[in-house]
């Protein structure tokens, strides 16, 4: 059974939530933001539900924490802030999800399970025994050599355009903004223009569209920034 850390302080939230969670997954509750950072140090989880408003410590710092120890647990954030800005901060600090309340259970789970099937097709992809990232034949991406094949036709591409397109796909379906690929790409020295990122994502798209015309790969996330899609999703 997988394990679930769920971090919220309001009691009657915190027992729906465990009615609806408890039967499915092993469940673990915190309720509060010093509590789940003590729970996180000391336990491993599968999946981290975390409220924004918490007492002692917020949940963007919880988040933080979650980051500098854990890179990969998938990480849903809930909050009934329905502000762009706060999403877009959730997603930089780390998130992989935002579900603002009220929300329905169903949509819930069926997200939670969707963080789940990602990270264990992420840590599969990323393991130590196999440095590629596979999407059955038609993409095939070699961190090692640093090579692209796509529908079995190399793709020629920058250092940048490697490494950029190799962050997205390695994390699928995660949204990354545009400041965090800057963070992760360009170097403190370099020029750091939001607009190179699209500069980049744009020079990308062609060439992947040469050798396949009817996939976007990249979706463009309106408003937050950019995410690789699995192929099963575009079916």
């Amino acid at each position: 059974m997988k394990k679930i850390l769920v971090v919220e302080d309001e009691r009657y939230m915190m027992n729906l939530l465990k009615i609806h969670l408890g039967n499915d997954y092993d469940f673990v509750e915190a309720k509060d933001g010093q509590t789940a950072i003590d729970l996180i140090l000391e336990e491993s989880f599968d999946v981290i539900i975390l409220d924004v408003m918490l007492p002692y410590v917020s949940g963007w710092e919880v988040c933080k924490k979650i980051r500098e120890e854990d890179e990969e647990v998938p990480v849903l954030m809930l909050t009934a802030r329905s502000e762009l800005s706060d999403k877009v901060m959730g997603l930089e600090i780390g998130a992989d999800d935002y579900l603002v309340k009220p929300f329905e259970f169903e949509e819930l789970k069926a997200r939670i399970r969707a963080l789940l099937r990602r990270y264990e097709h992420s840590k599969h992809e990323s393991s130590e025994e196999n440095k590629c990232v596979y999407y059955n034949d038609l993409f095939r991406m070699d961190i090692d050599s640093r090579q692209l094949f796509v529908n079995q036709q190399y793709i020629e591409l920058t250092a940048k355009e490697f490494d950029l397109l190799s962050v997205l796909a390695s994390n699928p379906n995660r949204v990354f903004t545009r400041e965090i690929l800057l963070d992760k790409i360009w170097e403190i020295n370099e020029i750091r223009d939001l607009r190179n990122v699209d500069t980049h994502i744009k020079n990308i798209r062609i060439k992947l569209k040469k050798a396949v015309e009817d996939i976007n790969f990249i979706q463009t996330v309106w408003g937050v920034g950019y995410k690789f899609n699995l192929l099963e999703d575009m079916k």
